[in-house]
């Protein structure tokens, strides 16, 4: 009987413990955060670790465990929040001054793919035709699932002559396709300058350190030229330095307008304003072109252009970045990157996950000229009469050439025809 009385207590006994557990489990998961401090919650992290450096299969260094433990942390936040280690670190900062070794993309994880943000111009990517909003499914053959953006570049950079393979799924493409491209070392020119009539032209790669003296000295040399309007075109810039967006914003608005404010996590505000530069504000009319590819520092300023009224947007939806990253060296010369706030444009607008929308829409193509039908012009009869204000009836060959070169690229010549029509009915209200 003792020996029956005693499993009888010891089953009860169990079963106690069982519904105590149970109990103390859903009053756990329902005051969670009040009950667990930080510090109970390091212990466990450390229990954790410990756990893993006695009993895992490997030996496993602890460096490595908490410099992981850090890239998780950062990644359950955003996907513009991450760690650099020291190599990367100093990678980083090579990049932001204009020269680094590479395929010369932008990339991002969106939707939990990595894809290009933007191709840079003139590099071994843009060369080899990728695109912004290509996703990269592998890379020399290995699935990028899961991938860390800086696994991802420490995969695609490399020492100039050697080649990479990228697996692209493109968008109204049927089929996955591979793309070898060489490695070299990217040197980011941030500005090209050309001019067509009395139009400038001017392209900006980045915002990089000083892309807006670069952008000024193109100026200079363009109303030289006595330019009557300003194409600016951000087609597939990824952004750069916000200090550079304000400048280069500063070029064009009066000194003293808010060209972006930014939110913290409790609402305080803070205004980047305008600056008064050496080089005066530009007064004729402004296109600036945008495109899926234009994100970050380029979408402050489409952005502030837009809401002052300075310029016509034309293109397509910009990336749709509003988020302002702070990098925070730590002592062992590593880096974390964190999001910090969010940025509104001066109308106090959002563009996160939306992008800048242009005032006129234009998709990237071509302009296919078809002369199927013969047509007769006054010219053509027999015995016309010649005009008598008409000096020379020869053909242009230099305006064939740029017309040809606009055909190519219907968004720049929709821009051209757009800044025809401010220049001159623009001059005729200013008269």
């Amino acid at each position: 009987m003792n020996k029956k009385r005693l499993i009888y207590l010891s089953i009860v006994i169990s079963l106690l413990l069982i519904a105590t557990f149970t109990i103390i489990t859903f009053k756990i998961n329902n005051v969670y955060a009040a009950k667990y401090s930080k510090y109970e919650l390091l212990e466990k992290f450390t229990n954790v670790m410990s756990i893993i450096q006695e009993n895992y299969v490997e030996k496993v260094d602890t460096e490595k465990l908490i410099n992981g433990a850090i890239k998780g942390m950062l990644q359950e936040l955003d996907p513009h929040s991450n760690y650099f280690n020291k190599d990367m670190f100093k990678e980083f900062q090579i990049e932001t001054k204009g020269e680094f070794g590479g395929l010369g993309i932008t990339i991002g994880i969106k939707n939990n793919i990595l894809t290009v943000i933007a191709p840079l111009e003139d590099t071994p990517a843009f060369k080899a035709g990728i695109k912004a909003g290509d996703k990269i499914i592998k890379i020399n053959g290995k699935s990028t699932a899961n991938i860390t953006l800086e696994e991802a570049v420490k995969k695609l950079r490399g020492k100039p002559g050697t080649k990479v393979t990228i697996t692209i799924f493109r968008k109204g493409v049927d089929k996955p396709f591979d793309v070898t491209i060489t490695r070299a070392i990217i040197k980011i020119k941030a500005v090209k300058y050309k001019k067509y009539g009395d139009i400038g032209y001017i392209k900006l790669t980045s915002f990089k350190n000083n892309a807006s003296k670069e952008v000024i000295n193109a100026l200079s040399e363009l109303e030289k030229e006595k330019i009557k309007g300003l194409i600016f075109d951000l087609r597939n810039n990824p952004g750069g330095l916000l200090n550079e967006a304000i400048n280069v914003s500063s070029i064009f608005i009066p000194a003293g307008k808010t060209v972006v404010f930014t939110k913290d996590r409790n609402g305080k505000e803070r205004h980047y304003k305008s600056r008064l530069l050496s080089y005066r504000n530009l007064k004729i009319p402004l296109v600036v072109l945008i495109n899926e590819g234009s994100a970050s520092a380029s979408e402050i300023f489409s952005g502030a252009m837009q809401d002052y009224g300075r310029a016509i947007i034309i293109g397509k939806t910009s990336f749709g970045k509003a988020s302002v990253q702070t990098i925070i060296p730590l002592n062992d010369g590593s880096a974390v990157k964190i999001t910090t706030a969010r940025y509104y444009t001066p109308n106090g607008n959002s563009i996160q996950n939306v992008g800048i929308k242009p005032d006129i829409v234009i998709p990237e193509g071509k302009i296919v000229i078809e002369n199927n039908h013969p047509i007769i012009k006054e010219k053509d009869l027999e015995n016309h009469l010649t005009n008598d204000k008409l000096e020379d009836n020869t053909t242009n060959i230099t305006e064939n050439q740029l017309e040809d070169n606009l055909n190519n690229d219907l968004q720049l010549r929709f821009a051209m025809d757009i800044m025809k029509g401010l220049i001159k009915y623009g001059n005729k209200e200013e008269n």
